[in-house]
């Protein structure tokens, strides 16, 4: 795996790329997040621990480097590791 970038470096090219909002969403270990949509598109990058990304093309197993990137009202369900994970978002609202 390649170094990770900075929180900074992210920010800055997710704002480049048209996103209007940036923040990291840290999940406890465990959690489950039942079938659900946002209204607003999702490019992501995983930074601490494991999860798992279902959507209409399969799921996906994240950690550390992988990168998600979700369509606004995309269904889709998310499940964290026994670890917990973090990932920095870019969001397009």
């Amino acid at each position: 795996m390649s170094a990770l970038p900075s929180f900074a470096e992210f920010r800055a090219q997710a704002l480049a790329e048209g996103c209007d909002e940036v923040l990291e969403r840290r999940w406890a270990p465990g959690t489950l997040l039942a079938e659900h949509t946002h209204p607003f598109a999702a490019s992501a990058l995983v930074v601490q621990g494991e999860m798992w990304l279902t959507c209409e093309s399969g799921e996906r197993h994240l950690q550390p480097g992988d990168r998600f990137h979700l369509e606004a009202d995309m269904p889709h369900t998310e499940r964290y590791g026994p670890d917990g994970a973090t990932y920095w978002v870019g969001r397009r609202n």
